[in-house]
């Protein structure tokens, strides 16, 4: 179910954004979901951070002008509380337009919106999200749930029943602990044929692989994966496929 999250402060404007927004959601064609509507910017921060687990919501529709913090300032803010969702702003004015660059907002609308117009910049950011969410992998941490991208994903270990994905910029994000197997928990990685499983604790991106030992894969930085024995073989002929297929993703 899609979430929407709408933040204006003037009574008049949230009246009619939010009666065009119900009635995006009431079309048959439509995606179904839920709207929020807010009219102070710390009200809907603090609801993000009450239901931090859920990771906010999927889109922003914000107000630019607003007192005590702009919807540029609440969309950093939302930022750095890791939200990731869409975030379209509304304004009377395209003076903002540039400002709103720093939030990597989705689009930016005058007022006031046509229905038509709103409709198909919301169309576009769900089909947005939903690539989105098929190119990423859901994890749950102990502080919240986190969206994690493959491209992004060197490798995936096993470790004290936890599964610890290594990022390429070197961060490290830790699973709770699982209740299923190691290959289950890692389907969504193996389903992507960039990704290569070596032996029972480690799924591997291949993207990042520099070479094929006889007991390990190294990949970019040094790092040195273990390697099931008799896996090499598989492994050569994966890693090859994968470049010989100009580093895409490419069919098992």
């Amino acid at each position: 179910m899609l979430r929407l999250a709408l933040c204006d402060d003037d009574e008049q404007q949230r009246s009619i954004s939010e009666a065009l927004l119900r009635q995006y959601l009431e079309r048959p064609e439509g995606p179904s979901g839920r709207l929020s509507v807010f009219s102070d910017p710390r009200q809907l921060l603090e609801e993000v951070e009450e239901d931090e687990e859920a990771g906010g919501f999927d889109i922003y529709i914000l107000d630019v002008v607003m007192p005590g913090l702009t919807g540029v300032e609440l969309g950093m803010r939302l930022r750095e509380r890791g939200c990731r969702g869409a975030i379209v702003y509304l304004s009377v004015s395209s003076e903002y337009a540039v400002d709103s660059y720093q939030t990597q907002a989705f689009y930016y609308l005058l007022k006031p919106v046509e229905a038509a117009r709103l409709y198909q910049v919301l169309d576009r950011a769900v089909t947005a999200l939903e690539k989105q969410r098929q190119s990423c992998v859901a994890v749950k941490t102990k502080q919240s749930l986190r969206l994690l991208r493959l491209d992004d994903i060197l490798y995936a270990e096993l470790s004290r029943r936890a599964v610890h994905y290594h990022l390429a910029d070197g961060e490290q994000v830790d699973s709770v602990t699982i209740r299923r197997s190691f290959q289950e928990e890692t389907a969504p990685l193996l389903a992507d044929s960039r990704f290569l499983a070596c032996g029972a604790s480690f799924v591997v991106n291949l993207h990042y692989v520099s070479a094929v030992e006889k007991n390990s894969l190294c990949l970019d930085g040094g790092i040195q994966v273990p390697l099931a024995r008799k896996a090499a073989g598989e492994a050569t002929r994966r890693w090859s496929d994968y470049w010989l297929g100009g580093g895409k993703e490419i069919g098992p």
